[in-house]
């Protein structure tokens, strides 16, 4: 079943099966209900070979997979992801251009560079290199030479750049995260867990489309020196694209994915898996199995009139209930038939209201799982009707009460 098949079905049983019930309490309850539907089989998940994996949905942030999804494991260059985001949000601040040169210090390329023995991008010590170019060395080619040379250009050291890196996580609720440096070379607390990591997999894909697109890029090509993008699952899945590889010791092989088939956008994260070919195959098994048995829907659009309420003093008499966002739900595919919404509306509602009044809340919901929740909000500004209106609305008020 396409999307807007699914509104349609979903709208006419919410609007016309739906159960009144006014009762002397605060809210006026609608409940819509859903037909006696066919139970949903989907197998069991796959069991991966990996320390820790999480499969969500980039939209929704559902959960469809987990395992030892909040275990504290060192991220190798995984950690990048941060780097790079912290780089596309100096730009978006004009605090950094794209085409701003960034000094190659000695320190990074003894400690990133071709001299270092890890991922480089091969910059020359005391170079200068557009930050664009920079940030794809960080990207594509993981290149720990870049990564020292950018958070010393932003903050001015390697060591005040993790302290942004750790502020940026809390502001994304990677409450369970601890960077010490920009690269995810081994050190003592540099920590985090698959499920932070999807959290800022997410804000990556979200927060700056603009430079998302990097992720997919399979070559970069920097002083003579082409490499390829470490992420295997660019050259044989055309779903995906993005996000970044990892590997230490400590670590093992790590991979955060994300690929987009018919609307609907999977995150992976693998952590110690044991080896490069493994990383990519668990991936693949993941975002297979999502794609299979799971569909993300959207409900309603942001502006949508679910319903009109009563205005009691108002001209007009009533006004719309809106969104301010779109609402989109996670589901197994085929149980559709099993999605209900349920909207509490506040029983007396008097003028003024001004548009953008949080008048109620939406609850969409199956078996016993919410699956989304949003205020309703007036459509529209309703102003005090005159003296005799508001008498004569007060005096309907005073026997409906009776």
């Amino acid at each position: 079943m396409n999307v807007s098949l699914f509104q349609l079905s979903f709208a006419l049983r919410k609007f016309s099966r739906c159960l009144v019930a006014v009762v002397a309490l605060p809210l006026l309850i609608v409940t819509s209900m859903s037909s006696l539907a066919a139970p949903v089989i989907i197998p069991a998940p796959p069991q991966l070979a990996a320390s820790a994996y999480l499969l969500i949905d980039a939209d929704t942030g559902k959960v469809l997979i987990e395992h030892n999804a909040d275990q504290s494991l060192p991220p190798a260059s995984l950690t990048k992801m941060m780097t790079s985001y912290i780089v596309s949000e100096e730009i978006d601040a004009g605090r950094l251009t794209e085409s701003e040169l960034v000094r190659v210090s000695d320190d990074a390329w003894k400690r990133g560079g071709s001299a270092s023995g890890s991922s480089t991008m091969f910059l020359e010590a005391r170079s200068e290199v557009p930050a664009i170019d920079m940030l794809r060395g960080v990207i594509v080619q993981s290149g720990n030479d870049a990564s020292i040379a950018l958070a010393q250009h932003i903050a001015g050291g390697e060591k005040a750049f993790a302290d942004i890196m750790n502020q940026q996580a809390q502001l994304l609720g990677m409450t369970s995260t601890h960077f010490v440096n920009a690269t995810g070379w081994p050190a003592e607390g540099h920590v985090t867990t698959a499920r932070d990591l999807a959290r800022l997999a997410r804000a990556v894909i979200n927060d700056h489309p603009e430079h998302y697109n990097i992720y997919s890029e399979k070559y970069f090509k920097h002083n003579g020196i082409s490499q390829p993008n470490r992420n295997k699952l660019l050259f044989t899945d055309s779903s995906v694209d993005g996000l970044k590889t990892g590997h230490t010791e400590a670590a093992g092989y790590c991979l955060v994915a994300s690929a987009k088939k018919q609307g609907m956008r999977l995150i992976s994260v693998v952590m110690g898996a044991r080896s490069e070919s493994s990383r990519a195959a668990e991936s693949q098994k993941l975002l297979s199995y999502g794609f299979r048995y799971y569909q993300t829907v959207k409900l309603y659009s942001a502006g949508d009139e679910l319903s009109r309420v009563r205005v009691w003093g108002g001209e007009p008499k009533d006004v719309g209930l809106t969104l301010a966002e779109d609402i989109w739900v996670t589901i197994p595919r085929g149980s559709e038939g099993d999605v209900a919404a349920v909207t509490e509306i506040d029983l007396v509602i008097e003028a003024p209201v001004v548009k953008g009044k949080v008048l109620g809340q939406l609850r969409v919901s199956q078996a016993d799982e919410t699956l989304a929740s949003a205020d309703l909000i007036a459509a529209a500004d309703v102003a005090q009707a005159g003296v005799v209106t508001r008498f004569m609305d007060w005096i309907q008020q005073k026997f409906a009460a009776e």
